[in-house]
């Protein structure tokens, strides 16, 4: 599987990895993760429906990181990735904090994928 990012999520991580140091590992982790199984897997991530596409959007809701110790997976970080199936590709779209944005970049999703 390949894994690329948007420019924007490029941009996000930089931010993000300031405030976590450990995050590009972390996000490695889960990578391993969405390579064995690249569709949604509740509680842990769930599609996003209702933007009009026919690309598979998932959002990841449980993510570990090692600069939030003892939250485990309840770090508050959500990772936000497009699933192209028939391409065995997986473009990251966004990463945040649910602390700083309430939800994700709907506009930022249809804008590249539509």
């Amino acid at each position: 599987m390949t894994f690329e990012e948007l420019p924007e999520f490029k941009r996000d991580l930089k931010k993000l990895v300031k405030k976590y140091k450990t995050l590009k590992d972390d996000l490695d982790v889960v990578k391993k993760v969405i390579e064995y199984s690249p569709i949604e897997r509740p509680p842990f991530s769930f599609r996003i429906d209702n933007l009009g596409l026919k690309t598979c959007v998932i959002k990841v809701k449980k993510i570990a990181c090692r600069a939030l110790k003892g939250r485990g997976v309840n770090s508050g970080l959500r990772l936000i990735y497009a699933h192209f199936q028939n391409e065995n590709k997986v473009i990251f779209v966004e990463i945040y904090h649910k602390n700083d944005k309430e939800s994700e970049d709907r506009q930022r999703i249809i804008n590249n994928f539509n």
